[in-house]
């Protein structure tokens, strides 16, 4: 009997054990199930949370604005560099290839299209010298064409300034702009493309740079980019630097009907043509033939006029005439005196003897 008791008690033990394993294991099976749930709750709670930040992104982000920037081919060095630039300082951008110059203008319309965009800037470039920027809207026009003069990238300059890439930049204008009706148009077009919508997806929320719009001679937009360096408000230069010269502004995107035309636009052409004739030495010469002539007028001018001698007899030299001509007359006999002298002294003496 006491054989089959310890196998009794052995097998008893045997299946405690086999209890309690099946215990650990279903309680392992429920922790590891909890566990599933809790990351899939997780996970289901990550996206949820990112829908609705972009959601709420999407709601704020109201101005659409996409702007193509592009150039043509045979552009030089210093225009494809200006073009990277604004690219950096611009997040809405979007970039292409080079456009054909064979082509017609009205590619782009369909070109900005294909990339939803609805603003497009069009550096063209001819005889590898003169740069022409197009800026158009998409939809439903205008288009300005400029002539880019003294541009200057910004690893040219080296300026001190620095500021954040795609930070909202503060668009500073002349208060000429607000006189002429072409310059409101262009200040409308510039305000529309170069400014970076509110709540884009790639733009930061701060604001640490200017951009500059300033009116010159011959209604000349001088283009400057200024840091913000704290808040007193003390600029930087970053760069790029350009003059925008207007051509023509027409109605319609790259066509339409001219709606004002430059009057004081000189092709460079015809300015390196009148510089190989030598036209403008002809020009110097009249101008300066013009400016003696304004001169000897007032020189006639100052010399007509009567003037009153306030001094007086101080510098009346008429009554002292007289002795002034007796003083000279006693030099010059002293002076024939001693020419005398010297003569005789000079001549030989008379001695008497006879050869």
């Amino acid at each position: 009997m006491g054989k089959f008791s310890k196998l009794k008690k052995v097998q008893q033990q045997e299946t405690e054990s086999a209890q309690e394993k099946m215990e650990w294991e279903a309680a392992g099976a429920k922790d590891s199930s909890s566990d599933e749930s809790s990351d899939e709750s997780d996970t289901e709670t990550k996206p949820q949370q990112s829908t609705e930040e972009t959601r709420k992104r999407a709601e704020l982000w109201t101005n659409r604005e996409r702007v193509l920037v592009l150039c043509s081919r045979g552009a030089d060095v210093r225009t494809r560099f200006l073009m990277k630039d604004i690219k950096d300082l611009l997040p809405h951008a979007k970039g292409d290839s080079k456009l054909d110059q064979q082509k017609s203008l009205n590619v782009l319309n369909e070109i900005a299209e294909m990339k939803n965009c609805t603003k497009v800037m069009y550096f063209e470039s001819r005889k590898r010298k003169d740069t022409y920027l197009w800026m158009s809207n998409v939809e439903k026009g205008p288009s300005i064409k400029f002539l880019v003069h003294n541009v200057h990238t910004m690893k040219e300059l080296k300026m001190s300034g620095n500021c954040l890439k795609a930070s909202r930049p503060v668009l500073s204008f002349d208060d000429s702009f607000d006189k002429k009706p072409q310059l409101k148009l262009i200040k409308a077009v510039l305000m529309q493309t170069l400014g970076t919508p509110h709540h884009h997806p790639r733009s930061q929320p701060f604001v640490d740079h200017v951009f500059t719009f300033s009116v010159g001679e011959g209604d000349k937009i001088w283009f400057r980019n200024f840091q913000i360096v704290d808040e007193s408000l003390q600029l930087q230069e970053v760069g790029p630097r350009f003059v925008l010269e207007m051509v023509r502004l027409f109605s319609g995107s790259f066509e339409g009907a001219v709606l004002y035309d430059n009057p004081n636009y000189v092709s460079p052409n015809v300015i390196r043509r009148e510089h190989r004739k030598g036209q403008h030495a002809y020009i110097e010469k009249q101008l300066a033939v013009k400016a003696s002539n304004v001169k000897q007028a007032k020189v006639t001018e100052i010399l007509a006029e009567k003037t009153v001698d306030l001094v007086g007899k101080e510098f009346d030299t008429h009554e002292n005439v007289a002795d002034a001509s007796e003083a000279a007359a006693q030099i010059t006999s002293q002076i024939e005196k001693r020419r005398v002298r010297k003569k005789k002294a000079q001549a030989p003496k008379y001695t008497g003897a006879t050869d």
